[in-house]
């Protein structure tokens, strides 16, 4: 459909705010596209999303309504470049590729990378992977089924089948003429080879930089570095991430069970690792998941309502604690409005203990060697800002209500739980994650309820000993 004398705004105009920030697309050129969405107009919206880079298209997509990102997928469809469906949440993308055929689907998958196609074929149910599988040549059909029998969230699920493997007799010569001639064949992006015996096992890693720097004469595989890493085919996603960080490596090669060379992860893939693995920690603290924003009004309030549940369970226990001094309340009124104030701060501390924590544990810089350390840090930490707290509480509290013995109390309640919250909150992770829990993901409810306990057990009970 063409436009009738309006003007709109030509892409980079619109995205002159992008430019500042120098990432992402401009607000307005996003609720451009909404508006020529909702008026039809076909031609402008390809003109001006046809060159969008994968990010930018997916950033695009995403924040457009569900019905307007439909019908953004039917415009664009031989526009998109395929890799943009590999920055979706499984959530997103089957619901962007329901109405789509496994034929056009499977084009797209043919066009990305084996680990990017592995991954967007994952992120769909069964019967919609089965249908785009038929239609893959078999080659590729191969390496994404052989991918799909790996352990979720391990190397073999995220490796690429890409990369450069030459044999362990060839010369620096030899092996810059076959990079010349194979140049079309090769990864788009590589950086370093890999040197396999007769079997194909991997015997170690040279770098492009190594090979360029050598006389043609020279045998590659004495070039290999005295320490290299590998990376077995079901190992962890989380421990593939720590070793990269550690070693600070840019690629390192995966390998089976015989040693084999099988394929190659890059430093690329890492940083999505560690993106979405502190994203997962910082929603589990909340209760929530990363495809919250896209799910369904009923789906999103079911995936919340357990975590809902288990914290009234532990509301209903500190609400207990508070019915046993209910007699004590009622004879000293003012307990009800101060209570709060004790529970709240040593909420607040243990959550800083527990953020703590739990980084480290997800950085290896907590272990059982230094665990005691770290709790008896906490713990300490939790004492001083008790103190702290308790001298201004305590003046606060004498300054408004008159009442000396009530400022000591409150002060003394403050210490207590401040202290508790701090152990608690460095222990509660670290026995999760000993008992092979993920310390993110309930650890904040636990760690409520015993400072909500310890705090109105040690306020009420207190004011019940020494006013009563």
């Amino acid at each position: 459909m063409e436009m009738e004398d309006e003007v709109i705004p030509d892409k980079q105009a619109l995205d002159d705010g992008a430019v500042e920030q120098q990432v992402g697309l401009a607000d307005a050129f996003i609720q451009e596209i909404a508006s020529l969405l909702d008026q039809n107009y076909t031609d402008r919206i390809q003109e001006l999303c046809r060159d969008l880079p994968a990010p930018d298209a997916a950033e695009l997509i995403v924040k457009l309504d569900s019905a307007r990102r439909h019908k953004l997928i039917e415009v664009l469809e031989d526009d998109l470049h395929p890799e943009t469906f590999s920055y979706f949440d499984h959530d997103l993308l089957n619901d962007l590729l329901e109405h789509m055929s496994g034929k056009n689907i499977a084009a797209i998958v043919s066009e990305l990378d084996s680990d990017d196609a592995i991954g967007l074929i994952n992120g769909l149910d069964e019967e919609r992977q089965g249908n785009i599988l038929r239609h893959l040549n078999r080659n590729l059909r191969a390496v994404v089924e052989e991918g799909l029998t790996f352990p979720e969230a391990s190397a073999g699920r995220m490796m690429q089948r890409e990369f450069v493997a030459i044999p362990q007799f060839w010369t620096v010569g030899k092996t810059v003429d076959y990079l010349r001639a194979a140049a079309t064949t090769l990864p788009e992006k590589f950086y370093n080879i890999f040197i396999v015996d007769p079997m194909h096992r991997f015997i170690g890693t040279v770098t492009l930089s190594n090979v360029l720097c050598a006389q043609r004469s020279v045998k590659v595989d004495t070039l290999v570095g005295e320490e290299y890493v590998t990376i077995p085919v079901t190992m962890d996603q989380e421990q593939v991430a720590f070793l990269f960080r550690r070693k600070d490596l840019l690629s390192a090669p995966v390998v089976d069970e015989n040693e084999q060379l099988i394929g190659v992860i890059t430093v690329d893939d890492i940083v999505d690792v560690i993106d979405k693995e502190a994203e997962k920690d910082l929603l589990n603290l909340s209760g929530v998941s990363d495809t919250d924003i896209h799910r369904p009004i009923i789906a999103t309030a079911n995936s919340r309502f357990f975590w809902l549940a288990i914290n009234l369970v532990t509301a209903i226990a500190a609400a207990w604690v508070i019915s046993l001094f209910e007699a004590t309340i009622a004879k000293i009124t003012v307990l009800a409005v101060l209570m709060p104030i004790v529970a709240s701060m040593g909420g607040n501390a243990g959550t800083q203990s527990l953020a703590v924590a739990v980084r480290a544990l997800a950085t290896k810089d907590l272990s059982s060697s230094n665990s005691p350390r770290v709790i008896a840090k906490e713990a300490i930490v939790g004492l001083i800002n008790g103190i702290l707290f308790a001298v201004i509480m305590g003046a606060v509290v004498f300054l408004w209500f008159h009442n000396l013995q009530l400022g000591m109390i409150i002060g003394a309640a403050m210490i207590m739980n401040l202290i508790a919250a701090g152990f608690s909150g460095a222990m509660i992770p670290i026995v999760m994650s000993r008992m092979g829990h993920d310390p993110a993901q309930s650890a904040v409810v636990f760690l409520t309820t015993v400072t909500d306990i310890v705090g109105f057990f040690s306020f009420l009970g207190l004011a019940s000993w020494l006013m009563l």
